[in-house]
């Protein structure tokens, strides 16, 4: 079985190669804010819906205009550029027929608009392209020129599209690949639930702790000092660009922590069970800001701002990101779950009251008396469900 998996690597340009891909950026960035303002004067003036199709004819007369500008660019990374607008609509448009808040697209700042596509590997970029160097992997780019890449790992599969993507001071390369070979793991005959938290990330059904190390915590200081700092430059000047670097270095470690955290989480759940089954979570709703308006504001509002910076440190999100592309590829069977009175419910007799969870981390039954870790009896809930779910699935 073959998968699509993304590898995604460090780039080491020199400082013109750094210059010309932040131009690149610029000028990507700058031809989407045209293309959007080109879209709503077109609506606001004549009633007229341009499209796609549309812009992209266009594109030819951008670059003979621009010689030293846009046409320095991958003809086929700018209609990147203006799909990626077009799929911004299109999902204004489903989100209005869905009924939900539309969120109409709106114009990016400088840093709002951090990637570029190439969508198709040897058209405007070539990965590997002095497959002869005896030491470097190297990625050449239609004006920017052959770009060192710090290869940490074999890629697999067939190149089909390449990024560029800036986070802070860096430069990264990504490559998204058809045809990866997946690398099932041997079967273990275990099934686990999964119990996400703030104590603990993870809580397996078998009583096993995975830590959560809170990574924005533990920066708390630092970053805090790097923002106190940056509140008092100059807007404008060199020395708030320098500051706003330092904050957006300390995030970026921050999410690298994060990510690397989930790998490894995941990883240990692969390969420990077949069959794993954790909460359908709606991560953002439950971070939403606690009700009320300024004037009245609702209760415990301090509690549910902590609360939702905890969740979002854990980093839930990222770790059922990374634990989805770790089953498919190892072969095992993800299944999630309606998290409703999950935490309430005794796993010895099934009673569900409130008053069932103790603390947060203890859970004693009000019918029966049965006692645990209030996680680890929330796990084994999980896990009877999406047993359930995939009993009824095998049987019709």
């Amino acid at each position: 079985m073959a998968v699509r998996r993304s590898f995604k690597f460090l780039l080491r340009p020199t400082r013109q190669q750094e210059i010309a891909l932040a131009a690149c950026l610029e000028d990507h960035r700058q031809l989407y804010n045209a293309a959007l303002e080109h879209r709503r004067t077109a609506y606001r003036r004549a009633g007229v819906t341009i499209r796609y199709g549309d812009q992209s004819s266009e594109l030819k007369h951008i670059r003979a205009d621009d010689p030293e500008g846009q046409a320095r660019w991958s003809f086929s990374s700018q209609q990147a550029t203006l799909r990626k607008l077009d799929k911004a609509f299109r999902a204004f448009f489903d989100r209005v027929k869905a009924g939900r808040a539309p969120g109409f697209p709106r114009f990016k700042g400088r840093g709002r608009f951090n990637a570029v596509e190439w969508p198709k590997d040897g058209d405007g970029c070539r990965w590997d392209s002095q497959p002869a160097h005896p030491t470097a992997t190297f990625v050449r780019l239609q004006g920017v020129g052959h770009v060192r890449v710090h290869q940490h790992r074999p890629v697999m599969g067939r190149v089909k599209t390449i990024s560029v993507t800036r986070e802070g001071s860096r430069w990264y390369v990504v490559l998204s690949c058809d045809e990866v070979p997946a690398e099932p793991l041997p079967a273990t005959g275990a099934a686990g639930g999964i119990d996400m938290g703030v104590a603990s990330l993870v809580t397996t059904s078998d009583g096993e702790h995975l830590a959560n190390p809170r990574h924005l915590a533990a920066c708390a200081d630092r970053l805090a000092a790097a923002q106190r700092d940056l509140a008092r430059k100059k807007r404008g000047s060199n020395r708030q660009r320098k500051a706003v670097a330092r904050v957006a270095a300390l995030h970026a470690k921050v999410c690298r922590q994060r990510l690397d955290t989930a790998h490894k989480a995941a990883l240990a759940l692969v390969r420990a069970y077949d069959v794993i089954v954790h909460e359908d979570l709606r991560i953002a709703n439950m971070t939403r800001s606690a009700s009320g308006t300024i004037e009245a504001p609702g209760r415990n509002v301090a509690a549910k701002s902590g609360l939702n910076k905890s969740i979002l440190d854990a980093g839930w999100g990222v770790f059922l990101r990374v634990l989805a592309y770790k089953a498919e590829s190892a072969g095992r069977e993800r299944i999630a779950v309606n998290p409703a009175n999950t935490s309430r419910t005794c796993a010895e007799c099934g009673h569900v009251a409130k008053e069932n969870r103790v603390t947060q981390a203890m859970f004693r039954c009000r019918a029966c008396g049965h006692t645990a870790h209030a996680d680890v009896n929330g796990a084994v809930n999980i896990l009877r469900a999406g047993l359930a779910l995939r009993q009824a699935a095998q049987a019709a």
